[in-house]
Formats: C-alpha cells, sequence, structure tokens
C-alpha cells in the first residue's frame, strides 16, 4: 500500500478515534467540520485513502469502513470498539449520561448485527432470570442500540414508569405495551403506552467467565 501524506494520516487518525469514541463511522460533514476544511477537500482526501486501500465507503451515510491502519501502534479501531456499560438508566438523565457509565467493553464492531450502522452502543448489565429461555441470564451484558422505536418482537430495553428499566421482548396487546418475560416463572406486565419509553433493541450479548 502506497504511504500517506500528513494530512492524510491525521484524517485516518481521526477516523479511527471517531468509530472507537461513537461505535460509528463519521460523515464527510464531520470530517470536514473538525479540521475546518470545505467538504469537497474532505471527500478527495477520502478518495485519496480509498485509492490506498486504507478505507473504503459507499453512497449511503456512515458506510465508512477502516480497511487498516496507518502503520500506528494502535491496532485495528474494529478491536478497540469502546462499549459503555451502563447502571441504572434514571428517568430525566440523557442516555449514555456520564453519570450512568460504570465501566466499558472493547468489542469488535464486525460483530454486531447489520442494522446498527448510525446508532450508538451501549451494554447494560441483566439482573434476575426472567429472559433465561432467551439465554440472557443473571449477570449477563446485553449490547443493545440505541433508539426510541421498535417493531413487535424485539427484544428491548425500556424504561417504565419512570423509573424502573427492564430488558423484555415488546408486544402489544388490547392497545397497551405488553413487556413478555422468557421464563415460565414470570407473567408479562402490561402498560400504557406512555408509561413505556424504548431506550434501545438488544443486538447482542456479552458474557464472561
Amino acid at each position: 500500500m502506497k504511504g500517506l501524506t500528513a494530512k492524510q494520516q491525521e484524517m485516518l487518525d481521526f477516523i479511527e478515534d471517531f468509530a472507537r469514541r461513537e461505535g460509528m463511522a463519521p460523515t464527510v460533514y464531520e470530517i470536514a467540520d473538525f479540521f475546518k476544511i470545505r467538504s469537497p477537500t474532505a471527500f478527495a482526501h477520502l478518495r485519496a485513502l480509498q485509492r490506498k486501500g486504507y478505507v473504503a465507503r459507499s453512497s449511503k451515510a456512515r458506510s465508512l469502513n477502516l480497511l487498516k491502519t496507518a502503520g500506528s501502534s494502535r491496532s485495528n479501531p474494529g478491536l478497540n470498539l469502546s462499549i459503555p456499560i451502563l447502571g441504572r438508566i434514571a428517568a430525566g438523565t440523557p442516555l449514555l449520561a456520564e453519570e450512568q457509565v460504570e465501566s466499558s467493553i472493547r468489542y469488535d464492531p464486525a460483530l454486531l448485527p447489520r442494522g446498527c450502522g448510525g446508532h450508538k452502543i451501549f451494554g447494560l448489565k441483566v439482573f434476575g432470570d426472567s429472559m433465561r429461555d432467551l439465554g440472557i441470564l443473571d449477570g449477563d451484558v446485553v449490547l443493545a442500540k440505541q433508539t426510541n422505536t421498535a417493531a413487535i418482537g424485539d427484544v428491548v430495553v425500556a424504561l417504565v414508569n419512570d423509573s424502573e428499566t427492564t430488558v423484555k421482548t415488546l408486544y402489544l396487546r388490547n392497545n397497551q405495551v405488553e413487556l413478555r418475560p422468557s421464563n415460565p416463572k414470570y407473567k408479562s406486565q402490561f402498560y400504557p403506552a406512555d408509561q413505556v419509553a424504548i431506550q434501545g433493541i438488544v443486538i447482542a450479548l456479552h458474557r464472561t467467565f
């Protein structure tokens, strides 16, 4: 692969840091804003990085992928994605606020399913065995993409009555939100829609032994 100019190296480092910090690629506009350059100039640098084999991109938003770092001591950022592990999600506090983050884990974004692009990823520790039959056990960490909408059948992180955070499967019944467990020892919980706030959709599981 061909060498990089100083500006291309700086841009590659920025893309790597941004992806590790935010869990998604920067846009051309975000790159241009950071370096205080025009968008066409940022795009020209990205085209050069593409030709040299360091990045790949498509016409879709946030489709930028690093194929290789430029000889820095850091490893591939795909292996260095830092995902925050949250404590209890409190009402009135923005999701991923600093006071909610208890720790973080390193995760390879290549292991995440499709559909996570453009979403921030967070982790939440599970207490109890209400989702046991889906393989989610007490003490596990579920990884979720941050979103306030979900489809029927999604396993969601939900804030109920502005007080309780729960991980359950989402359904609707009799004009109410049903949060369904996956363990016959537990019963579904039913709430008016205005008492349930979707915080994210569970996309993966992280377990330590």
